[in-house]
């Protein structure tokens, strides 16, 4: 109790900032009982909610929220993390500012947190294994930016470089034009060097991970095609395979479904969505490509895939790519949950059997 006012049927909305954020809490009826601000901080977040203990705070997912609600969560809050798409009427407000985002959100939450597609943060420990997964990717980025660099300095000079494994590009480049043919690309080529290095060690490492903490990931590299870092990202991403109550469903999530525009009798083929997370779907497509590539072995992926490729049009083979992927995360949540030893051919007959 607060001043006298019982925290049953308490909404409390948050608009994070990485210095400040702004709070509103409505009553039951949706009256505003109060309006803050504190710094961005767990014993400012935390001294600013003590007065309704259990009641429901709502904000926006973002770089601050998945620490934020787990301190929350863990202090005996209802934490609702809204969906960043589900929130347009407050981004797309004429009249925004954090003091009305707080309270737009709070209102949303007050009538229906279903509204809002919320979303479910990681444990700490899962954060943290991801953030070395995207460390790597952020490594490989860096290389290949720096590899486009070097092309371009080389194509502008009248060279062209010959086509090579990313690991051996420095060297590919000192063979193929040394000196001063390339000036000021020597220091490049070094860095280029270190990175490589270093994105070696980070698979080390994940491999490691994978092995000794996550040993499920054995089981979706089953699958040809899935290597340990894709096996690795798609355990920590979903983190829980029981939130999807069926497996089908988790290829939508990844935003690997096509996109819905249906009005009377027309209905247009649009891309997918590219909802969820943007690092498993990219790798999840590689593992696709795979697949169908010359060195994919005879699977039932491979074969729908080809299938699929083969229709002809505009974009078949990367329609096909994408449809692949979508049932390779479905086939790899399965795989998760079930433990079953996957036989390459004839594996969705025996599901569909089972069934």
């Amino acid at each position: 109790m607060a001043d006298g006012i019982t925290t049953s049927g308490i909404t409390i909305g948050l608009d994070l900032g990485d210095r400040q954020t702004a709070g509103c809490v409505l009553d039951a009826t949706g009256q505003v009982l109060t309006r803050w601000q504190v710094r961005t901080t767990r014993s400012g977040l935390q001294a600013a909610v003590a007065p309704w203990p259990g009641a429901r705070v709502i904000l926006e997912v973002g770089p601050q929220s998945p620490w934020v609600s787990r301190g929350l969560t863990a202090a005996g809050y209802a934490v609702v993390v809204a969906n960043a798409r589900r929130v347009r009427l407050i981004a797309e407000s004429d009249a925004k500012s954090d003091r009305l985002d707080a309270e737009g959100l709070a209102r949303l939450g007050r009538v229906d947190p279903a509204l809002l597609a919320p979303i479910q943060h990681r444990r700490e420990q899962t954060q943290r294994a991801l953030g070395v997964i995207k460390a790597r990717a952020s490594l490989v980025r860096m290389r290949t930016l720096g590899i486009n660099h070097v092309r371009g300095v080389a194509k502008a000079l009248g060279h062209r470089l010959p086509a090579c494994a990313a690991e051996a590009f420095p060297t590919r480049v000192r063979a193929h034009a040394a000196g001063p043919a390339l000036p000021g690309i020597e220091e490049l080529l070094a860095v280029l060097e270190q990175l490589t290095v270093s994105i070696r060690a980070s698979a080390r490492t994940l491999a490691t991970l994978a092995r000794t903490r996550y040993p499920v990931t054995e089981l979706l590299q089953q699958v040809p095609g899935v290597r340990p870092l894709t096996a690795l990202t798609d355990v920590l991403t979903l983190e829980d395979p029981t939130r999807f109550p069926r497996s089908r469903t988790v290829g939508a999530s990844l935003g690997l479904r096509p996109r819905r525009r249906e009005s009377g009798a027309q209905r247009p083929e649009l891309s997918i969505t590219k909802a969820g997370d943007a690092l498993l779907r990219r790798y999840l497509v590689t593992a696709a490509q795979y697949i169908l590539g010359p060195f994919g072995p005879d699977t039932d992926l491979r074969r729908r895939g080809l299938l699929l490729a083969g229709r002809g049009g505009k974009g078949a083979k990367k329609r096909a790519g994408v449809a692949v992927a979508r049932k390779l995360a479905v086939l790899l949540h399965r795989l998760w949950l079930t433990g079953e030893v996957y036989d390459p051919v004839g594996y969705q007959t025996q599901v569909a059997r089972a069934a």
